[in-house]
């Protein structure tokens, strides 16, 4: 709780009075990627690294925002909300601009805001920052905004005042997310199912590769199309296929002479990996953390063969881990191109495992990469 003390001292030396506190939570995903712009399933999980806000209301029309790691600050009236140069604020104030567009007519208010999610790491810092700000309006002004309206104002946020296409996975871990458990999110219906991971001796040790390569946006953009051309290809015979997850496997094979190579494999890791993370939950329910972790490995076989999203700094790391005492599982976690894989890692094995991968990473690639270690934590909530 060091770091929520330091946010609250900040602001009582500021504004000499008591906030509210909120932690806001950064997230993994466990398994489920690249199925969420194809209406499949996400199985996220908050986790311990956060982002706090201390807020109070204030009288007059102003809203004075404190960024306490950068030592900076912004204020504007809450009439005028508009897009500033200092792209930290647009998070915030994006926040501001879909209460208003909701009806809500909020004063001024204060706050300072920090935390301990690595930025670039693919951690979802920018989605505890934008979910964090909305609870924390929603309690000191007494909105009454139900948590997947929040989830929803946090990600058109960023959607349409920061201008970042994102899905909405980040912003519903980060309200919805609870201790000891994973999300399973439906992203075609919105609906949700919490599946147990509740194994103290297991650890999530995420490592990042430090590269963040600059394929990754129009990459993106190049893999959410070819699943597009999939889906018009059979579309022709079957009218009721509206996205990838109305595809079952019997039929996408019927039709495999007519896909473009490329387009077949991007369709065929996309079927695969929903069907990966439902026998995901099956294994959790279970306490079987061994099938899951072979399911993580071969998502990160079709990220790599198939989806083609990977690269090599991810694959030296999962090929490392998978040669280390004590991994259950590994694969790349994020879009893709750079960032950090995520590790099933038992807590007897983490620091063998952490020296293990920084030693041979560090002779491979001749940089350090980060290690975060993480547990999971409940959602956004006040302390």
């Amino acid at each position: 709780m060091i770091y929520a003390d330091k946010i609250e001292k900040k602001f009582k030396e500021v504004f000499n009075e008591t906030p509210l506190i909120v932690r806001s939570p950064g997230r993994v995903n466990l398994i489920g990627e690249h199925t969420d712009y194809n209406m499949g399933f996400v199985l996220p999980a908050a986790i311990d690294k956060s982002i706090y806000f201390a807020t109070s209301p204030r009288t007059d029309n102003i809203c004075y925002l404190n960024s306490f790691d950068l030592n900076d600050t912004v204020q504007m009236a809450v009439s005028s909300i508009n897009h500033q140069r200092k792209n930290w604020a647009n998070y915030l104030l994006g926040v501001v601009d879909q209460i208003q567009k909701l009806g809500h007519n909020i004063k001024g208010f204060n706050c300072v805001f920090g935390g301990d999610i690595p930025i670039g790491a693919g951690l979802s810092s920018s989605a505890a920052i934008e979910a964090g700000l909305a609870f924390s309006l929603n309690y000191i002004f007494e909105l009454g905004i139900e948590k997947l309206e929040l989830v929803k104002l946090a990600q058109r946020s960023e959607n349409e005042f920061v201008g970042v296409n994102c899905g909405i996975m980040d912003q519903y871990i980060n309200i919805f997310g609870s201790a000891k458990k994973v999300l399973k999110i439906d992203c075609r219906t919105l609906g949700y199912e919490y599946h147990p991971f509740e194994n103290e001796e297991l650890k999530i040790v995420l490592c990042n590769t430090m590269v963040s390569h600059s394929l990754a946006s129009s990459e993106y953009n190049t893999r959410r199309a070819q699943c597009e051309d999939g889906v018009r290809i059979l579309q022709q015979y079957h009218s009721h296929i509206k996205s990838l997850r109305d595809v079952e496997w019997d039929i996408i094979k019927l039709h495999e002479l007519e896909f473009p190579p490329k387009v077949w494999d991007r369709c065929k890791y996309v079927i695969e990996e929903n069907e990966r993370l439902l026998k995901g939950c099956e294994d959790l329910d279970r306490d079987d953390f061994v099938s899951f972790g072979n399911r993580m490995y071969q998502s990160h076989e079709g990220l790599r063969d198939l989806y083609e999203v990977s690269c090599p700094e991810l694959d030296f790391l999962v090929d490392a881990a998978s040669k280390q005492n004590g991994v259950l599982g590994s694969r790349m976690m994020g879009g893709g191109f750079g960032g950090c894989t995520i590790n099933l890692v038992q807590d007897s094995f983490v620091n063998d495992f952490e020296n293990a991968i920084i030693s041979s990473y560090k002779s491979r690639y001749n940089k350090t990469p980060e290690i975060y270690i993480c547990t999971i934590k409940d959602g956004t909530g006040a302390l």
